[in-house]
C-alpha cells in the first residue's frame, strides 16, 4: 500500500486546476455584471469556484489515508477518444442510433472485463432515451437512423 491515495490527490488537482482556469477565463472574458444583474460570465465563474471546490473536497482527505498502488492504463483514455470520434464521423451519414452504439460499443473497450449483455442493455436503453428527450419531448426533427447508400 502507498502512504497516500495518489488517485485522489492527483483527480482532485486535476479538478482544482480545471475550474480554476475556467472560472479565471470567464472573469476575463466575459461580462460578470453583479449578483442583481448577472452577465453572461457570472454562471461560468461560479461553476469554475464550485468545480475548484469540488477538487479541494477530493484531493484534502486524500492526503490523509492510504490508496491502492497505481495502475496506469493508457488504451482506456484512448478508447474513450475513439468512441466520441466514431460518433462524430457515424451521426450525420447514419443517424442518432448507429452513433450511439458505436460510442457505446467502443467505448465498452475501456473496461477491462467484456460484458455482451450489459452492452446490449446499455445500447437500447440509451436509444430509448435518446428517442424519448429529442423526439417525443423536444420534437426535433432529427434522424434517428439513416440509410445512406
Amino acid at each position: 500500500m502507498l502512504s497516500r491515495d495518489y488517485r485522489d490527490i492527483v483527480g482532485g488537482l486535476i479538478l482544482v486546476v480545471f475550474g480554476l482556469w475556467v472560472a479565471w477565463y470567464s472573469a476575463q472574458n466575459y461580462d460578470t455584471g453583479t449578483f442583481r444583474r448577472m452577465g453572461p460570465g457570472m454562471f461560468p465563474l461560479i461553476l469554475g469556484f464550485v468545480l475548484a471546490g469540488f477538487g479541494a473536497a477530493v484531493a484534502a482527505p486524500a492526503f490523509f489515508r492510504e490508496g491502492p498502488k497505481l495502475e496506469i492504463r493508457f488504451w482506456s483514455p484512448l478508447f474513450v477518444i475513439l468512441a466520441v470520434a466514431s460518433f462524430a464521423l457515424i451521426v450525420r451519414p447514419f443517424g442518432l442510433f448507429p452513433a450511439i452504439v458505436s460510442v457505446t460499443v467502443i467505448s465498452s473497450f475501456a473496461d477491462l472485463r467484456f460484458r455482451p449483455v450489459t452492452l446490449v442493455v446499455l445500447s437500447a436503453t440509451l436509444c430509448l432515451i435518446v428517442w424519448l428527450i429529442f423526439r417525443v419531448g423536444l420534437g426535433l426533427p432529427m434522424a434517428l437512423y439513416r440509410w445512406p447508400f
